[in-house]
């Protein structure tokens, strides 16, 4: 799996993640709405640890600027 993610990228994930969990543990937002928001808690925090995000394959986005030498 080719990393796809670069360290802003993943920096406001965590970020929204944080935010996310937050909210719900806070009894901010509750219900179904806040099982939604720690659901994309996890899934932010889940990319953020594989430097993957499954969504930008199809539109061929790529913010790691990194450069791999071959």
């Amino acid at each position: 799996m080719k990393h796809n993610m670069g360290k802003t990228d993943k920096t406001i994930r965590v970020i929204i993640a944080i935010t996310f969990a937050t909210l719900y543990f806070t009894n901010v937002v509750t219900g179904n709405l806040g099982i939604f928001f720690l659901a994309m808690a996890a899934i932010l925090l889940i990319t953020v640890s594989i430097n993957f995000c499954p969504m930008y394959t199809p539109w061929g986005i790529n913010t790691n600027k990194k450069k791999i030498s071959h």
